[in-house]
């Protein structure tokens, strides 16, 4: 289970939107976009498994990036200046949890049906 998911609120915590954020007085927050899953690779560039130290998050207008594209000979293709956002590491950014609205850590509970759900750790309220 993912202490991030899609559609979560998070918070940035580290990296250059944060920094600059701070020296304004504010914070920066936004919705996940995508959840990248990190994979160690072998020498014959295959999916071994899992490697969460890679795990990255692109978060609506948070990290973004200025790509050049060149123009192709596709008239649909986009070209020019082209503004993405880029991943960020998980460990950059902080829940932030709906009931109390403050960026907080992630536990996780067993409820008693078997299933194993989020919680908040400072208000302890279940976050989904």
């Amino acid at each position: 289970m993912e202490r991030i998911k899609k559609g979560d609120t998070v918070e940035v915590i580290a990296g250059k939107d944060a920094a600059e954020a701070r020296r304004n007085g504010r914070t920066v927050r936004g919705t996940v976009n995508r959840v990248l899953p990190g994979y160690k690779i072998d020498r014959t560039r295959r999916k071994v498994g899992r490697d969460p130290e890679k795990d990255r998050v692109v978060i609506q207008g948070v990290n973004i990036m200025i790509k050049h594209q060149r123009r192709t000979g596709d008239v649909r293709t986009q070209f020019g200046r082209i503004e993405l956002e880029a991943p960020l590491h998980v460990s950059n950014v902080m829940l932030v949890c709906p009931s109390c609205k403050k960026a907080t850590k992630v536990g996780f509970r067993s409820l008693d049906d078997g299933t194993k759900s989020r919680y908040c750790k400072k208000c302890d309220e279940l976050i989904d």
